[in-house]
């Protein structure tokens, strides 16, 4: 009988197992049916040359009983039973009990070049031995030593630098400079992106379950380009159209800017329909806005094919933004844009007390030029390929993988219950989310429906950790 159930809440989305955790009780019971069962033998996790330190600290009951009582009741955690997590090694994590697990979600995309790379954690200790902090009212070497390299690998005229402290503030700074420069206020962004959680970005984010009920500012949502899901598929061609016509009929028919991910990061990572940025782009120069590339997820050569997101659309913007990879975790984001658009910010005081201080200036230089060195652009689109190419026969295999998606290691997988229609899978991605992590992987999650696995690991994420992360999916969807 909970063979049965669990079948029909699997495949109808209706089912009487309503709850995650239900299912993953009646999944893994001793009444589920002989043909139900998992495979005898979970997959194996790659050997990897590391031994945790024994960790004697607080446990993780405790952790959540403080975390409940002294942080904000709005923090959310993954999984039902949390991870207290005390140690990571380039692509892998430990728990407090030593157990190893695969990451393959980086931080939420933050950690670019692994886990205490011995190079980047040695910048960062050698500087915090001399100086950790003045601002810039003193001049100091590592803040100009790293603009000058973060500007030597943006394209066209896009040489000045602003550093702030994470992706929310590059993208407040970024709206801010566009509104200056361009005499207007409104604002365009896509339906389904992200791009911060203050009171400003949220204005701009376009997914409901990250917007609190404030006045959003004069921002517009036009239609996602979202080849899967999207009204026109891939018609890159047709979503331009549309953002014309709003600027024509929702607008004064004058804009500030236009900002987008050229590959959706919380939004379950879509890539964009193809040309289509090109053509928004024009357009909204010729309605006397700016075009911003936010890069906080897509960016430093992530995707495989390009240094950065927007050079997949064969694009130059205004101003990209960054963070996330960019410090491998140190708190830093960045802002670049054109001399031009920059002077717009002396006629007041602009100011960041810890935006390029000399401690994350100096980690942030060690992360350019580690992904240099190690060549990670080249080794995401080599493991990037390989990876999809499982993902894709393993789609062919479970009718629960709807899509897979992205490039390099900014991938997605979209589970739904029905292929035609799309239904959001989302008890079962919930049910497989717990499974992965029991056997060792993390994944992310994305999408309005939480349905999306979002694969974004460190950069030096190898073949062999692709396929034990395919391997351990069959292996858990083969329950199903």
């Amino acid at each position: 009988m909970a063979a049965s159930l669990l079948r029909r809440a699997a495949t109808t989305g209706r089912g009487r197992c309503s709850s995650p955790g239900e299912m993953l009780r009646r999944l893994v019971s001793s009444e589920a049916a002989p043909d139900q069962a998992l495979p005898r033998s979970p997959p194996v996790m790659p050997p990897f040359e590391h031994r945790p330190t024994p960790y004697a600290g607080m446990g993780g009951d405790e952790i959540l009983e403080k975390r409940k009582k002294f942080l904000g009741p709005s923090l959310f955690y993954y999984y039902q039973k949390p991870l207290n997590i005390v140690e990571g090694k380039m692509q892998y994590l430990y728990d407090e009990q030593g157990k190893r697990y695969l990451d393959c979600f980086g931080g939420i995309v933050t950690v670019s070049c692994g886990h205490c790379h011995p190079d980047i954690v040695d910048a960062v200790l050698e500087q915090t031995k001399l100086l950790q902090h003045t601002t810039t009212i003193y001049l100091h070497h590592a803040i100009v030593e790293f603009a000058e390299a973060l500007a030597s690998k943006m394209p066209g005229n896009l040489k000045v630098v602003y550093f702030v402290n994470s992706g929310t503030e590059a993208n407040e700074l970024a709206m801010l400079m566009a509104r200056l420069y361009s005499g207007n206020l409104s604002m365009v962004a896509l339906r389904n992106g992200y791009h911060g959680g203050s009171a400003g970005t949220i204005g701009l984010t376009g997914l409901q379950t990250w917007k609190y009920p404030i006045p959003q500012g004069e921002i517009h949502h036009v239609m996602n380009p979202d080849p899967y899901r999207g009204v026109f598929g891939s018609d890159g061609a047709a979503y331009a159209k549309e953002v014309e016509e709003h600027i024509n009929y929702g607008s004064s028919g004058r804009v500030g800017g236009f900002i987008a991910e050229t590959f959706q990061g919380v939004g379950g990572a879509v890539e964009l329909a193809p040309g289509y940025l090109k053509s928004v782009y024009d357009t909204v120069r010729k309605a006397g806005g700016v075009c911003i590339a936010d890069e906080v997820q897509s960016g430093f050569g992530r995707t495989g094919s390009n240094y950065w997101g927007f050079q997949t659309q064969d694009v130059i913007p205004d101003i990209v933004t960054m963070a996330k990879g960019i410090g491998n975790g140190l708190p830093l984001g960045a802002v670049v844009t054109t001399p031009e658009i920059a002077s717009v910010m002396s006629q007041k005081i602009q100011f960041n007390t810890f935006g390029g201080n000399p401690v994350c200036s100096a980690g942030g230089l060690a992360v350019l030029k580690v992904l240099d060195k190690e060549k990670r652009q080249a080794h995401c689109a080599d493991v990037g390929a390989h990876l999809v190419e499982r993902l894709k026969s393993l789609q062919q295999k479970h009718e629960i993988i709807g899509d897979v998606r992205g490039r390099g290691l900014m991938l997605g997988v979209e589970l739904v219950t029905d292929r035609t229609e799309k239904t959001p899978a989302k008890a079962e991605t919930a049910l497989l989310f717990e499974k992965l992590k029991d056997l060792g992987v993390l994944v992310g999650k994305g999408g309005l429906h939480g349905n999306v696995f979002r694969i974004k690991p460190p950069m030096c994420f190898s073949k062999d950790d692709a396929d034990f992360l395919v391997d351990a999916m069959d292996y858990a969807m083969s329950g199903l």
